[in-house]
């Protein structure tokens, strides 16, 4: 570690609050449908839309109808981005001539882009034509966090409204977060990335001559605009298959620097805009504290144990003082690819620049912490809104009973209904996670000599959960020992996104009802303190121990077996 490398994870997190701040403030105008300075240009193109869709915006929707509403879009868009993949031959924008995507590879992208995971079982400049790439993933890149956004905004409503029957109208907020905050961000984004050197173009490959004279094929197309998007809504899904690592996708300190911004600053934002919604800044802040401790433990473990030498490299005569830069991008160094791993796993989103399967066991057991605790710190766009709020209410739950009250969170009394909304969200979780892991460890044609593993043992075990954990928790980055793209990982990863995105979110907007139909009540002196370093404290206790409940017997099997493997000079 060094102190240079401090300054530059201080700089990008800076940078991030700095613009997280203003645009929280105007996601709440945005949803709020108040005017703002984007109003006069895309003000009639929301109410066209409206039109055209038969939409009443003045019209909203309860609970029920709003996640009717939300699995009918998804689903819609899930077999459409299939039949675009079954069908990309006949499609235009083919230069590569590519044939149809199998029909389980096309099940478990399709599930992927729908439901924000951005998994990747292919390389994208070899699988996928332009067409589906630009109108078919990013799209839905756009699409899959607006969906987000849009469930987060719904349940920070039931906290600002009381004996209310209503939390929104589902396609008024798809629209408004599309339109209005992820439109604009992307162009921008995207334009930054093309004069930092990202390739924007329509050309399929270019050949080139090396240096020995070899011809070789160089895939290129449309990447700064899929970039800007991959990043900003916590996608993941590259244009090319090692994402960010690739000099394409991330040519230069600058770039890397901006896309780890971009995928931090919206999530960083919605926590910012419910403090502004619920008309307490303090509420957000104190979850935003929560997460940045949670988030700069990562960082500070993950660019500690890469920054110390492998000992198996280290006897083959490799300097140990450059620490392990195996698998690493060694332009930007070990704290960028520290923030950036750390980063991309709190954040929902496989847009990594390292390969995580090349990590420490210490290092690789900090993203799979993040994911298991459902990447909410900072989270994907939207999940990690909701997903705090849910640890925060079982928080306040559990303090309630310490003291003897009533537990109440932002003005609303939490009890036994709401309780159990929240026990199923997070129980849902270790189940799907610990469930397929279990059966993909048993399974012999899993786990066999010629089976779908790239190692053996505990780091065996170790590609599996984090497999499962990743698309679980809607984040899409992998273990690259993991052979995924067969009938068994297409089918159950995809399911597991399913079920880590839509088991969770349909009891927290059933939460959302059931707390906008209560009374809202002041704070009395038996109102336990939902701000402060005291919450805070409450809400990392509580994180704690979930992950200790959950998964830590089935987790720390793997990394810290193959931790103690090489510290004695043993491969795992």
């Amino acid at each position: 570690m060094s102190i240079a490398g401090w300054l530059q994870i201080i700089l990008v997190l800076a940078l991030v609050v700095v613009v997280a701040v203003p645009l929280g403030g105007y996601i709440v105008r945005v949803l709020a449908g108040e005017h703002n300075f984007l109003s006069p240009v895309l003000a009639p193109v929301e109410r066209g839309f409206y039109r055209a869709a038969g939409v009443d915006e003045r019209k909203e929707h309860g609970w029920l109808s709003y996640t009717m509403a939300m699995l009918i879009f998804s689903l819609f868009h899930l077999l459409v981005l299939y039949a675009m993949q079954r069908l990309q031959n006949y499609l235009p924008l083919d230069p590569q001539g590519f044939d149809p995507v199998a029909p389980d590879l096309a099940f478990n992208t399709s599930m992927s882009f729908v439901t924000n995971t951005n998994w990747q079982n292919y390389a994208g400049e070899t699988t996928l034509t332009h067409f589906v790439q630009m109108l078919g993933l990013a799209v839905h890149n756009f699409l899959s966090p607006a969906v987000g956004l849009a469930m987060a905004v719904a349940l920070a409503r039931a906290f600002i409204r009381s004996e209310a029957r209503t939390i929104g109208n589902f396609w008024v907020d798809v629209t408004r977060s599309t339109l209005y905050v992820m439109l604009p961000l992307a162009i921008v984004v995207a334009l930054a990335l093309v004069v930092l050197g990202v390739p924007q173009t329509l050309l399929g490959s270019v050949e080139a001559t090396t240096l020995e004279g070899a011809k070789q094929v160089i895939s290129l197309g449309p990447i700064a605009s899929q970039e800007a998007i991959k990043e900003l809504g916590t996608n993941g899904g590259g244009f090319l298959n090692v994402n960010s690592a690739h000099p394409f996708e991330n040519p230069n300190a600058w770039s890397n620097m901006l896309e780890i911004w971009a995928l931090l600053v919206i999530p960083v934002a919605t926590i910012f805009a419910l403090g502004r919604m619920v008309g307490d800044a303090r509420q957000g802040r104190s979850l935003l504290w929560t997460m940045a401790v949670v988030l700069l433990a990562g960082i500070v473990t993950l660019y500690a144990a890469e920054s110390y030498g492998n000992p198996l490299l280290t006897a083959l005569g490799v300097d140990p003082s450059l620490g392990n830069f195996e698998g690493k991008e060694v332009r930007f160094g070990q704290a960028m690819t520290a923030l950036f791993a750390t980063a991309t796993t709190g954040t929902s989103t496989g847009a990594v620049n390292a390969m995580h399967d090349s990590l420490t066991p210490i290092g690789g057991l900090v993203p799979m912490f993040n994911m298991l605790l459902g990447c909410i710190t900072p989270g994907g766009v939207g999940s990690g809104l909701y997903g705090i709020i849910v640890v925060a209410l079982l928080s306040v739950f559990v303090a309630g009973l310490m003291v003897g009250r009533t537990p109440e969170y932002l003005g609303k009394k939490i009890e036994a209904r709401e309780m159990k909304f929240v026990m199923f969200a997070l129980l849902i979780y270790a189940v799907n996670v610990l469930g397929f892991s279990a059966a993909s460890a048993v399974a012999p044609f899993v786990v066999g000599d010629s089976g779908y593993l790239g190692n053996k043992g505990p780091h065996g075990l170790s590609e599996i959960i984090y497999a499962f954990a990743s698309t679980n928790g809607n984040n899409g980055s992998a273990f690259a020992g993991l052979n995924g793209n067969n009938l068994w990982f297409n089918t159950t990863l995809a399911f597991a996104m399913f079920i880590g995105r839509f088991g969770y979110v349909v009891p927290v907007l059933a939460l959302a009802g059931s707390l906008a139909a209560k009374k809202k009540v002041a704070p009395s002196v038996g109102t336990f303190p939902t701000t402060g370093p005291l919450f805070v404290g409450l809400l990392l206790g509580v994180i704690v121990i979930l992950y200790l409940l959950q998964y830590f017997p089935a987790l720390a099997l793997g990394p810290v077996v193959e931790h103690f493997l090489m510290l004695n000079g043993k491969s795992f």
